[in-house]
Formats: structure tokens, sequence, C-alpha cells
């Protein structure tokens, strides 16, 4: 990676352009040709630099309602109930942590009994030990951006 690409990385997750042609508007600022800006981009996004490329949107504000859930699940089973986990479009992603609850899952649906249902049927149904809902009280939003540039 190169000192371009790391420019285009710094920003492309900063602002990226709400225009016609936004890699011709990142390409000027970064001071190449639109079609370089594209190649170096999708090239790392092959690597694996950059996983994924998409809106951030507040549910609150759409009027959707989200929580966080862990599950107990015993390691044997992860894949199987993280495959079941991920059958839900409401779940946004999910990880694996070092923890007695060792699998966590993000839940964004349109009213509280919509998540509710969707936790109880993973409860039910996916072979997880224990499934608890942790809604946050507070919303604490912390953006992170990272300057490649330095």
């Amino acid at each position: 990676m190169d000192e371009i690409d790391r420019l285009l990385l710094t920003l492309i997750q900063r602002e990226f352009p709400l225009s016609e042609r936004p890699y011709a508007e990142i390409a000027e600022k970064a001071g190449v040709a639109e079609s370089e800006a594209i190649a170096r981009i999708e090239a790392m996004r092959e690597e694996g630099l950059i996983r994924r490329m998409g809106a951030s949107l507040n549910p609150r504000a759409l009027g959707y309602v989200s929580t966080l859930a862990a599950a107990r699940v015993a390691p044997g089973r992860v894949d199987s109930v993280t495959n079941y986990i991920n059958r839900f479009n409401e779940i946004t992603h999910n990880y694996e942590r070092d923890d007695e609850f060792n699998v966590w899952f993000t839940v964004i649906a349109r009213d509280e009994a919509a998540v509710a249902a969707i936790i109880d049927d993973i409860r039910k149904h996916s072979g997880a030990d224990e499934v608890i809902d942790l809604p946050a009280t507070h919303i604490f939003k912390i953006k992170v951006n990272f300057d490649l540039t330095k």
C-alpha cells in the first residue's frame, strides 16, 4: 500500500461524495485519474483491506428499534448457531467473543415486537444454550476515522 492508497482510504471513510461521479471527486482530491482511483479502491477491496463500503444510518432516526444480544453457545455449535442467526435480514452483524456469552449480534427491526420475535426465535431454534437481550440505556456514538496518511 503506497501513499496514494493511504490517501484514498482516508478520503473514502471520511466524506464519501454524494454526487453523480463520486470517484471523480475522490480522485481529484488524491491527485489521480478517476479510473486509477476506482482500480486502486477495487484492488484494496479484493485484498481485504476494505471490508465494506456503505452508508451508516441511524436506525432510531428512521423509526427502527435496535438491540444488542448475546448468546451462550457450546464451542462445537458456534458455526451452526451463527448460520441460523445470519438467516435474519434484521441481524446487521455478529461476532464471537472469548467469554461465557461467546456469540454477540445486533438486531435492527421495525419495532420492539419484531426485535423480541427474532430473539425469541433464535432462543428456541438456533441451538444456543441461552440468549440475552441487552438493549441500550444510553447511546454513545463515537465516529472513528483513521488518518492513514501520517
